[in-house]
């Protein structure tokens, strides 16, 4: 599974894993043309071998424009209701035409998918606003939304997991944090208790009541 600098491709949706681009301790992850190429390769909007040129820092300004904009519906639907204006941007968005994919032999013999034409920068944000909208529409994968409980996570991923018990967007990352921060405060908590018994255990004995100078013996 991905470390935390690296692109993540866990979320369940491609516009879930375009959002988790970005947040965490190495907050941006699309930090130039090579690592956005590597995203849409990496998530499926762009068919592995498909040929993809022409990406610059003005794509990367666009996807995360789209980032933001699906951070917001997202969360806003998951509390509330998105505002209508993120809406019409969002749909807005989708209505280029998207890249049509293509069943091609592959040298050894295999179907692959590729795109019949050049992919657009407008193309490819289409396929992935799409996505986003397909996914706010579809009233059980909605329904499997859910928010992160990592510390200072606000991710938002799929839960596909049986019996819907699954509470971080990675295991591996937000996951495992929360498992050391455990293992700290017991172990924190066992040296206080520890601690505590020590000092306890060193505390004297109060010692019989001495007779006061000059008083009378005890009576016999």
């Amino acid at each position: 599974m991905a470390a935390p600098y690296d692109l993540r491709f866990d979320c369940g949706r491609i516009c879930l894993d375009l959002v988790a681009t970005t947040g965490g301790p190495h907050a941006e992850r699309l930090v130039g043309p090579e690592q956005l190429t590597a995203w849409l390769v990496g998530a499926g909007v762009v068919p592995g071998g498909a040929p993809i040129a022409g990406v610059d820092t003005a794509w990367v300004a666009r996807f995360r424009a789209l980032r933001e904009l699906l951070r917001r519906v997202l969360h806003d639907e998951l509390t509330d209701r998105a505002a209508d204006a993120d809406l019409t941007l969002l749909n807005d968005t989708a209505a280029p035409a998207v890249p049509p994919v293509r069943a091609v032999r592959a040298e050894g013999g295999d179907l692959v998918r590729t795109l019949a034409g050049p992919a657009d920068c407008a193309g490819l944000l289409a396929a992935v606003a799409r996505d986003a909208i397909g996914l706010l529409t579809d009233a059980v994968a909605r329904g499997q939304l859910r928010q992160c409980e990592g510390e200072s996570c606000s991710l938002v991923y799929l839960d596909t997991s049986r019996g819907r018990r699954r509470r971080w967007c990675s295991s591996e990352v937000c996951g495992n944090r929360e498992r050391v921060a455990r293992h700290r405060r017991r172990a924190t908590r066992r040296g206080t208790d520890t601690a505590t018994t020590s000092v306890q255990g060193t505390v004297p004995a109060p010692s019989p009541a001495a007779t006061p100078t000059g008083a009378p013996a005890a009576v016999r």
